[in-house]
C-alpha cells in the first residue's frame, strides 16, 4: 500500500531507507505491555498536533481512525511488528490511540445442546 505518507519509503535493491532502530529510538520493547498481533487499535482523538509527531506516529494515527488490528499496521505500513508494538507504546503513553484485545469468538455450544436440539428437530 506504497506510498503511505510520511513513512519512509522502499528502495527495491537497498531494503528500507531508514532502519528500524532509527524508527524506535533503539528501542527494542513497547512501553505498553499486553499487545499482540491481533489487539485492535483505535485513535482516540479527533484533534491531533500532526506538526509535532514523527512520520510513522502521524501514519498510525492515520490508519487506526478505524478500528484495525496490530498485524494489519504492521502489513500497511511495512514495518517489523516488534517496531510498531514499540511506536504503539509511545502513542498509548501519550494518549493518542487505545488498545483492546479483539472481541472473543463466542464458544461453541456443547454436544449435548446440539443433540437436544436435533431431538427436538426430528420430532416436528
Amino acid at each position: 500500500m506504497w506510498p503511505v505518507p510520511g513513512v519512509a519509503q522502499v528502495d527495491r535493491a537497498a531494503g528500507p531507507l531508514v532502519r528500524p532502530y532509527t524508527m524506535t529510538g533503539g528501542r527494542t520493547r513497547p512501553a505498553a505491555s499486553g499487545l499482540d498481533m491481533i489487539s485492535i487499535v483505535v485513535a482516540a482523538r479527533e484533534r491531533v498536533d500532526w506538526a509535532a509527531l514523527e512520520p510513522e506516529h502521524a501514519a498510525i494515527l492515520r490508519l487506526s481512525r478505524r478500528p484495525i488490528s496490530v498485524a494489519e499496521l504492521s502489513a500497511q505500513l511495512d514495518i517489523p511488528m516488534t517496531v510498531v508494538k514499540v511506536l504503539l507504546g509511545d502513542l498509548i503513553a501519550q494518549g493518542d490511540v487505545f488498545t483492546r484485545a479483539p472481541t472473543p469468538v463466542a464458544d461453541l455450544p456443547e454436544l449435548n445442546v446440539l443433540q437436544a436440539v436435533l431431538d427436538g428437530i426430528r420430532r416436528l
